[in-house]
């Protein structure tokens, strides 16, 4: 993203640009409290370890301390699948892992915003409900927030574009 923001025609005709990464994260901060934290829900484990590196990477460059981030960041829970597997696999097999994930990352303490941690997940947040549902009870599953990259984008530009 930093070199995205480097180049010339943006640089030069300040354009905001966003990542749906960043933009999650943007979104999570701005939903929970400063004692809550946040976590994400991804497709394969190699996810758990690139997307922690990035959290901390953001935490320094955005905000300019590497552990600015480490009492609210949760951690990274998988679903074992990949991509394609999220609308190609069974719906039942999808829907299983996307919840045992989400209770997984939900259990490590006081999460109030789960990011999709994938494009291909949009729209899967009725599922990762249930899971909160599920796991926490009807009141307070239906109190965490569900951060879809996509749309977190989307809002965080419209934001920036009406300044």
């Amino acid at each position: 993203m930093a070199w995205l923001k480097s180049q010339p025609a943006i640089e030069q005709k300040k354009k905001p640009v966003t990542g749906i990464f960043e933009a999650s994260i943007w979104k999570s901060l701005n939903v929970i409290s400063k004692q809550a934290k946040f976590g994400i829900v991804s497709t394969g484990k190699v996810w758990e370890d690139l997307l922690s590196k990035a959290v901390v990477k953001y935490s320094k460059e955005e905000l300019g301390k590497e552990s600015a981030l480490k009492d609210v960041f949760a951690g990274v829970e998988t679903t074992g699948l990949n991509a394609t597997d999220l609308h190609d696999a069974p719906a039942e097999e999808v829907k299983q892992k996307m919840k045992e994930a989400t209770k997984r990352l939900v259990r490590k303490g006081d999460v109030r915003a789960v990011c999709l941690g994938c494009a291909g997940m949009a729209g899967m947040d009725v599922m990762v409900r249930e899971a909160l549902i599920e796991e926490l009870g009807r009141e307070e599953g239906e109190a965490v927030h569900i951060v879809d990259g996509v749309k977190a984008g989307v809002e965080w530009l419209e934001q920036k574009l009406s300044m």
